[in-house]
Formats: structure tokens, C-alpha cells, sequence
């Protein structure tokens, strides 16, 4: 069992806050958040476990059972999963062979406005979003009053209140990126659905969530401070550099040199890539504590014991395994037998299945290299990245669950984003400090000096290469692919669009469809166009 760590063990003990009825219609259900839930030190503090849970954990009960979204199995509606499959599956890095529901329209980019998949997606940023708000007008002082607290907890109750004001803007980002628009939920809307929230555009989305984490960074614990796995100013940096670094799609504005401003405050935060450690370590049951935590800014803490879930890495270790593989082999009691890649995946390594780059983790045994048949697990190679065994290869306690964290920010991203963003004229980086940042990530995944390169290397098609090489299912391609306008109208894969060959496909995907079932319910809101 992993110690020294954030675990939301607490989780379990916390009291329903939101629900979602009909899937997507946001409503209280049972207790409202009253004086009577925030009564004691101990229930903020389980409140606030329930904001990291959130992220985790799709349900109230072990192996995500009760579920926080009605209509749609917990495991399957985990935040995790969800944000994985619409930035993953939309892409050449994964496809999967399940018949569940619409979910193979989301690599053959024929989602609709009734994709289940989607819809949950948008349930549960609005379920997040809630959470953080219910405890955010819980926790004014004139709140603290009421319920009693003792001021000798209210500077850790404050520390709460900045970590869900963090949230919030965390699940608002992710809702510009996948949606453009979103209701506008904060502490002045009334939690029982009596109010109708209005609509943010993609642009106010933008200015609430760079004015919430700019307003918030002072107050959060400095990064080398921070508990392993808990919110601290690198979140909010890491976080900051990305909405800059994306700006051109959400706002029509290049932001690149105050993205390169807080890349820099993240590189210069003591975090280190350990070039003697094998890339595989990052993605280890034990990577909290085998050296390659040195990396990481924020992770998603999971233990097999005590945060059972099907979704995050527990999802993302059994899924990719059958066909001729043995579950055993990477700490599993089953293989799932849904995910693979695509051959042009494959293709961006050298050599592909037999390349000298470390990042290679294909498994080719029987496994077709193209895609025939979407349902059939052998067609595509499959990747062995995520696994549930330590480094010296011993098993956790728990071979259904699993223990491994899943790195949400860690430096390789950082370095990667810094030479893109000097690469697209921001202020503040040069080209040949970002030739050394990458060739640290090369020399890691060599094993020597052999694969490094020079700073007339480094254009955009490199970036994009590297960073799938680096970053593959780690929740970023649709998003770097759209960034770099390679996901609709440029880019082919086989099965995108539907077909084997792949072809390209209507601009209007670059973002998802708000879901039917809540344009209806809500007449402030505009469906995106195209759908």
C-alpha cells in the first residue's frame, strides 16, 4: 500500500453533495449542502476530498458504484476515463474494440449530439464544477460563522477554498477546450435548479479561468511544499501555460510568450527527468516513489486498496491488454482486449516496433500492424505503457484495481511546450535551451546521446512527432492535434472518418457537440455548429 502520499481514503466517508438527473440535468439530490453538511472541521475536509475524488473515483462506493451521474454505469463515467477517451480515441494514438453504446463514433468522428460518451463528459464537468462551488459558498466567513467553525481551522479551510476555487477553473479549461461554450455555474447560482444558468462563451471561459488561477497562485502552497499529488502554484503555472499555449484556438490570440513566462517558473521549480531511469518507470505501480516522481507536477493518486475505481489507470492497464498477451505479466488478473493504436502511430517511432527509441512499448505478437476489422483486438498493435507492477517487477497488492498514479503535468510536458512556444515566436525562450531540454527526454529514451538532435531539428512537425512519442495516452493528442490544426480538415488515420483508409474530416469537429438532452433543458444555451 502506498504511503507519504495524498490518497482521498476520505472519499469513501464523504457525504453525497451533488447528483445529476437524467444524465445531464444538474439538480441536488437527497441532502442539500446546508449548515447541517458543513457542520464540522472534519466534513470540510471531506468535502474537500470529494473535489480530488472527483477526478478519480465515478461513484460514492468502492469500484465507482453508486454512481455520481445518473443514467450511465459509474466505472464508465468516471471524469478520468471520459476526458481520456474524447482526447485519446478521437485520434490516431488510440482506437478500441467495444461495442458499448457510441463509443467507436469517437474514432470514426461520427459523434452526434446524442453520444452518451460526450454527454457524460459534459455531466461530469458540470457535477465538478458544482462540488467546487458548493463548497466555495460554504466556506465565506460569514458561512464559517453560521456552522460553528473554530478560527483556529479556518486557515486550513481557506487553503480548501483556494484548492476548489483551482478545481473549478481546472474543469472550466477542459470544458473550453472539449465544448467552446458552457453554462455559467459559479456561487451566485442557485444549486437546486430553480435558475436557468446563461451561457459562457469560449472567450469568457478563457478570462474566468486565467483570472481565477492568477488570483489563487499566491495563496497555494509553493510546489517544492506541496504533499505529492495535491494542487500547488506548478498546477496552477503548468495550467496557466496551456490555456497560453492553446489561445490561439480558444480566444484567436497568440499567447505564446506568457506561456513561455510560466513554463519557465515550472522548469525552474527543481523538478528533474533522471536520464538513467528507463522511460517505463514513469507509468509503474510504484512511480510515486522510483525516482521518476521527480518529474512529475501533479499526478492522480491511485492505490489499489483504497481508491477502487475502473476508471484512470486501472482502465488505461487493462484495457490494452489481449490477444496472446498474459495479464500477469504486467500485474493483472484480466485483460480487457479493447485498445490499440494505429499503424501511423507506429510509424512515428523509427524503425517502429523495433526502434532504438525507449518509448517504443508495443506489443506485436499476432497483432496485426493495420486495422481490418475495429472490433477485433488483434488488428492493431497493442501498447504497453500503463502497468501494475513495481520496478524490480514485483506485483502489487491488489491485480484488479490498480496502483499506479497517472501524471497529469509532468516536466517532459513543460519542456515540449517551451520549445513549441519559441518555435511560434514567443518572448522569454531560445531554441537552443529548448534543443537541451529535448534531447534530455532523447537521452532517456536512448539510453545514450544516440537519438539526440540539434536546434535546426526543432520545427513544428518535430514537436508534434516528439510529443506523441513522449506524451502518447497521457490525455493530450486531440488537443495538440487541433493546436496544430492536424485533427479534421488535415491529418488521416486509418478508420478516422469512418473508413479504413481514413480521411479527413469536417472543421466543425474540433470541438464536441453540447448534448442534446441539455440544449433542451436549457434555452440559454447554443449547440455548437454543425451538429
Amino acid at each position: 500500500m502506498k504511503t507519504n502520499r495524498l490518497i482521498i481514503a476520505l472519499f469513501f466517508l464523504t457525504t453525497l453533495i451533488v447528483g445529476c438527473n437524467d444524465a445531464l440535468d444538474l439538480e441536488l439530490q437527497g441532502n442539500e449542502v446546508t449548515g447541517e453538511v458543513f457542520n464540522s472541521t472534519e466534513a470540510y475536509t471531506a468535502n474537500w476530498a470529494k473535489l480530488y475524488a472527483g477526478l478519480i473515483i465515478g461513484g460514492q462506493e468502492s469500484g465507482d458504484g453508486n454512481s455520481d451521474i445518473q443514467g450511465i454505469d459509474g466505472g464508465f463515467s468516471n471524469y478520468g476515463r471520459l476526458y481520456w477517451k474524447l482526447q485519446e480515441l478521437t485520434t490516431d494514438e488510440a482506437i478500441i474494440a467495444w461495442n458499448d453504446g457510441t463509443i467507436k463514433d469517437l474514432h470514426g468522428h461520427v459523434w452526434t449530439s446524442s453520444n452518451e460518451f460526450i454527454g457524460a463528459m459534459y455531466a461530469r464537468l458540470a457535477y465538478q464544477i458544482t462540488t467546487a462551488n458548493e463548497f466555495l459558498r460554504n466556506s465565506t466567513p460569514a458561512q464559517l460563522d453560521a456552522n460553528g467553525i473554530p478560527a483556529a481551522d479556518r486557515a486550513l479551510i481557506e487553503e480548501y477554498r483556494n484548492e476548489a476555487r483551482f478545481f473549478r477553473a481546472y474543469s472550466y479549461y477542459h470544458g473550453m477546450d472539449l465544448f467552446g461554450n458552457m453554462p455559467k455555474l459559479d456561487e451566485s447560482v442557485p444549486s437546486d435548479g430553480s435558475v436557468l444558468p446563461a451561457e459562457m462563451t469560449r472567450a469568457e471561459i478563457f478570462d474566468f479561468v486565467e483570472s481565477e488561477l492568477l488570483a489563487i497562485i499566491p495563496d497555494l502552497a509553493a510546489p517544492t511544499a506541496a504533499e505529492y499529488g495535491r494542487v500547488h502554484q506548478g498546477v496552477a503555472w503548468m495550467t496557466l501555460a496551456k490555456i497560453y499555449l492553446n489561445s490561439e484556438i480558444y480566444i484567436g490570440e497568440a499567447r505564446y510568450t506568457e506561456a513561455l513566462t510560466y513554463l519557465n517558473q515550472v522548469i525552474g521549480a527543481g523538478y528533474t527527468v533522471d536520464t538513467n531511469l528507463p522511460y517505463s518507470q514513469s507509468f509503474l505501480a510504484d512511480n510515486d516513489s522510483n525516482g521518476a516522481q521527480s518529474e512529475f507536477i501533479w499526478t492522480l493518486n491511485y492505490d489499489g486498496d483504497r481508491t477502487q475505481t475502473f476508471g484512470g489507470t486501472t482502465f488505461l492497464s487493462h484495457a490494452p491488454v489481449g490477444g496472446d498477451m498474459n495479464p500477469a505479466d504486467y500485474g493483472l488478473d484480466a485483460g480487457w482486449g479493447g485498445i490499440r493504436t494505429t499503424p501511423e502511430f507506429v510509424n512515428l517511432f523509427p524503425g517502429m516496433e523495433n526502434s532504438a527509441d525507449g518509448r517504443e512499448n508495443f506489443f506485436t505478437d499476432d497483432q496485426n500492424l493495420s486495422i481490418a476489422d475495429v472490433g477485433r483486438f488483434k488488428d492493431g498493435y497493442a501498447i504497453v505503457k500503463f502497468q501494475n507492477l513495481n520496478s524490480d517487477g514485483s506485483f502489487t497488492s491488489n491485480d484488479l484495481f490498480v496502483s499506479t498514479d497517472m501524471p497529469v503535468y509532468r516536466l517532459a510536458d513543460a519542456y515540449l511546450m517551451y520549445a513549441e512556444a519559441v518555435v511560434r515566436g514567443g518572448t522569454g525562450g531560445d531554441i537552443n535551451t529548448a534543443e537541451g531540454y529535448i534531447n534530455t527526454l532523447r537521452e532517456r529514451a536512448y539510453g545514450n546521446t544516440s537519438g539526440n538532435i540539434v536546434a535546426s531539428d526543432i520545427n513544428l512537425n518535430f514537436i508534434l512527432e516528439e510529443r506523441a512519442r513522449e506524451l502518447h495516452w497521457e490525455a493530450h493528442r486531440r488537443q495538440d492535434l487541433i493546436r496544430f490544426n492536424q485533427f479534421t480538415e488535415n491529418g488521416v488515420w486509418e478508420w478516422k472518418g469512418n473508413v479504413q483508409s481514413g480521411t479527413t474530416t469536417p472543421a466543425f469537429r474540433n470541438l464536441f457537440p453540447i448534448p442534446v438532452t441539455e440544449v433542451t433543458l436549457n434555452s440559454n444555451l447554443t449547440q455548437n455548429p454543425g451538429y
